[in-house]
């Protein structure tokens, strides 16, 4: 069997003074799907960050496809086929959507490469074909979530970290991002996708990673993480076990699962 194309192992990260991960250990096989799962403040996005070298670990070891890179810097682990779309929408308002393509594959892949690398991405998102001389800012905020992954279709990719693509999103427009998502899956790209969106992310994982206070709670087949993050609600909800901890304007911190409640926000909750 081939190397798992990401591993964790005892990883520990943080901001300055701000510890935010604690003894993380989990992998991403090689063209699998894994969700990363948990309630605001967890640390998936740092997970996110030390992954692709953004962040640097404090503690254990991360290995990309058997390789050691903990020591890495961020362009080098890109180099090794690792892309990280993180959480908003990075584009340029004035520029077209043609404009912002090009700027990122020359970038990427040179002049050269660049007509082929814009097929590619219209091929997988039609709808930027469509837009292409259409201004960035002037883009819908799905639109604007499908244009930033579109950037990473310059050259295949054997690892796409994505942080919270459904966020601030409607659903049907979620459902075109995760086809875009799952289209380039199909290309032999494994995938670990953030989310609070627990259904959705279920919906496309084989695996699941479950944190809690920056420490994994809980990891298996995607099938039995909900079971368990209910299971964990209860334990909190009765005092006994981890307690979630929601940052200060995220309301409670609970995860998302299914349809969203008469009261509540999406990600956070009863307001």
């Amino acid at each position: 069997m081939s190397a798992p194309i990401l591993e964790f192992e005892d990883v520990s990260a943080g901001y300055n003074t701000y510890r935010a991960l604690f003894g993380v250990s989990f992998s991403v096989p090689d063209g699998g799907i894994v969700a990363l799962l948990g309630s605001n403040g967890a640390g998936k996005s740092t997970v996110a960050r030390v992954a692709s070298g953004l962040v640097s670990a404090s503690a254990g070891s991360i290995r990309i496809g058997g390789e050691d890179v903990t020591k890495l810097s961020a362009h080098r682990i890109a180099r090794l086929g690792v892309a990280h779309v993180p959480e908003g929408r990075a584009l340029f308002s004035s520029l077209t959507v043609e404009e912002n393509l090009t700027v990122s594959f020359r970038r990427k892949v040179g002049k050269r490469g660049t007509a082929d690398a814009l097929e590619r991405a219209y091929g997988a998102f039609p709808v930027l074909g469509e837009r292409r001389k259409q201004l960035g800012g002037t883009l819908s905020g799905g639109q604007q979530r499908i244009l930033s992954l579109a950037k990473v279709l310059a050259v295949p990719v054997r690892l796409l970290i994505v942080d919270e693509l459904s966020l601030g999103l409607a659903p049907v427009v979620v459902d075109q991002v995760y086809e875009g998502l799952l289209a380039i899956h199909r290309q032999g790209c494994a995938l670990l996708v953030v989310e609070q969106q627990v259904d959705r992310a279920l919906a496309i994982a084989d695996r699941a990673v479950l944190l809690v206070k920056g420490a994994v709670a809980w990891q298996g087949e995607a099938e039995g993480a909900k079971p368990a993050m209910e299971a964990l609600l209860l334990r909190t909800a009765s005092g006994n076990g981890a307690k979630p901890e929601p940052s200060a304007d995220q309301g409670a911190g609970l995860w998302v699962m299914g349809p969203v409640p008469p009261g509540t926000v999406s990600g956070t909750g009863p307001r």
